[in-house]
């Protein structure tokens, strides 16, 4: 699963690394994105890749109130056709979430260690997420988008680390995996194939402060490797 992730990089890299044209809001700089809050996502309209801030926990928009984004953070790329949450936003609400580096925990007896992993290269990288509009149905003036990153099996070292990781979409995929013009089968059959390259080795990582288990703690020192 993923649980936390970090957005550190500044417009202009962002626009650069992932075809940006347009951005409703500025970046915010976060070592440390909880569930529930605002992180920076894109998406595709009319030919342009956009970026803005949704919440992070899908609230489907047939939903009755918004608590139910609270358990969907993530969704199994296995099951994106089968879970009534997930098949439409996977068919037509597309995102990449555009990270610097994501929180796992290993299990360690009686504790969990957390590790960070990021990029070889050091630059940010995107995830497979998928989007939703909810209106809440006593009050349509209230309107939340939210999104979910998307998981697959972990391979390699990382399976030490934790069996689910974010599923990594790569530069040269982004545009096929944002474009929601097409849904034919074989189409399908392409974002599958994106979502299920594993991009393990191109990724490092290292135990991390405990600090970063508290959302409060969101500065500099979460991300630094502890010395052994």
């Amino acid at each position: 699963m993923c649980g936390r992730f970090t957005q550190k990089s500044e417009r202009k890299i962002i626009a650069e690394e992932f075809y940006v044209q347009r951005f409703l809001e500025e970046p915010v700089i976060s070592y440390n994105i909880a569930p529930s809050q605002k992180a920076g996502i894109i998406i595709k309209k009319e030919n342009e890749n956009i970026y803005d801030r949704y919440r992070w926990g899908l609230i489907p928009s047939w939903a009755k109130d918004q608590s139910v984004g609270n358990k969907m953070i993530n969704a199994r790329a296995e099951t994106l056709l089968t879970k009534v949450s997930f098949k439409k936003p996977f068919l037509s609400k597309r995102c990449i979430v555009p990270v610097d580096g994501f929180f796992e925990w290993k299990k360690d007896g009686k504790y969990k260690k957390p590790y960070y992993i990021f990029h070889s290269s050091g630059r940010p990288f995107a995830l497979a997420g998928l989007w939703d509009q909810w209106i809440n149905p006593e009050n349509e003036d209230e309107s939340i988008r939210s999104f979910t990153i998307v998981t697959v099996d972990s391979s390699g070292l990382l399976k030490d680390i934790h069996d689910r990781i974010p599923a990594v979409i790569s530069k040269a995929d982004i545009d096929e995996w944002l474009d929601v013009s097409e849904c034919s089968s074989e189409h399908i059959s392409r974002l599958k194939r994106i979502l299920f390259e594993d991009h393990v080795n191109e990724l490092g990582f290292y135990e991390v402060s405990q600090i970063v288990n508290s959302p409060a703690n969101n500065n500099p020192e979460c991300i630094e490797p502890i010395l052994r």
